[in-house]
């Protein structure tokens, strides 16, 4: 009988995923992550769910929501969350934030969020900084042009240090890293189904002056449309990512 031991089997990766929304259908990035067998722990702040320690996970992924990034008064757990944001993404936690996610970010790490000038939704086409990217490991295989869902009425600075990836016509920052932090202002992720979802939830006033049921259904076949290629580079990107999250023992 051998004295050695066994080897203790690799723990799975651990990533917390902060939700702004109700729950709604899965999108690629909750799908990829299933897929690769990364453990997944929900919280959702505005329904009053208290914050984990993010020194208990290997990655943060923070999606999207109707509110401001800093509206404090009217929703008094963002503070907390652009606490933990700071706090993980500084000590070298890699960080996924989509839409608020991305601007969450980039308030934590500093730089001004406002309200952009118009709301800018639908599927729309983002244009990748080659050079940028090239030197990325999440974003260097990404096509230098693709569709999008964008749906936000906000946008931000850049924080100091960080990279500009992608951007659009209307809101130059679509996409930037810091360190191992990369916050992204469209939508990869949705199926039909889960923006659809979206449309109906409370709190997304200044977009839906923008979404007459007519003009939703014709973004909806849009997305259809797009939606394939779309979740396929989520599912790339994420993939990526998720070769940055600490897999220790």
């Amino acid at each position: 009988m051998s004295d050695v031991p066994a080897a203790r089997p690799a723990r799975l990766p651990r990533v917390l995923v902060l939700e702004h929304l109700p729950p709604g259908p899965p999108d690629a990035y909750e799908l990829t992550l299933a897929r690769l067998g990364v453990e997944r722990v929900h919280v959702r702040p505005p329904a009053g769910e208290p914050l984990p320690d993010w020194r208990a996970f290997d990655g943060v992924l923070a999606l999207g929501g109707p509110m401001h990034a800093r509206d404090d008064e009217a929703h008094p757990w963002l503070a907390a969350e652009r606490r933990l944001i700071g706090e993980a993404v500084r000590a070298g936690t890699p960080y996924w934030g989509v839409c608020l996610g991305a601007q969450l970010l980039a308030a934590a790490l500093g730089a001004p969020v406002r309200r952009g000038e118009e709301p800018e939704v639908g599927v729309l086409p983002v244009t990748v900084d080659r050079e940028a990217a090239r030197r990325d490991p999440v974003f260097a295989d990404a096509p230098a042009r693709f569709h999008t869902l964008e749906w936000h009425a906000d946008t931000f600075e850049l924080p100091d240090g960080a990279t500009l990836l992608a951007g659009s016509a209307r809101y130059p920052h679509q996409a930037f890293v810091w360190r191992r932090a990369y916050g992204v202002q469209f939508h990869l992720e949705p199926t039909v189904a889960l923006a659809r979802h979206w449309a109906h939830k409370p709190g997304y006033a200044p977009l839906a002056t923008a979404l007459s049921p007519d003009r939703l259904e014709a973004l909806l076949a849009e997305l259809e449309r797009h939606a394939a290629a779309a979740t396929a580079l989520a599912a790339r990107l994420l993939t990526r990512w998720t070769g940055l999250l600490r897999t220790g023992g």
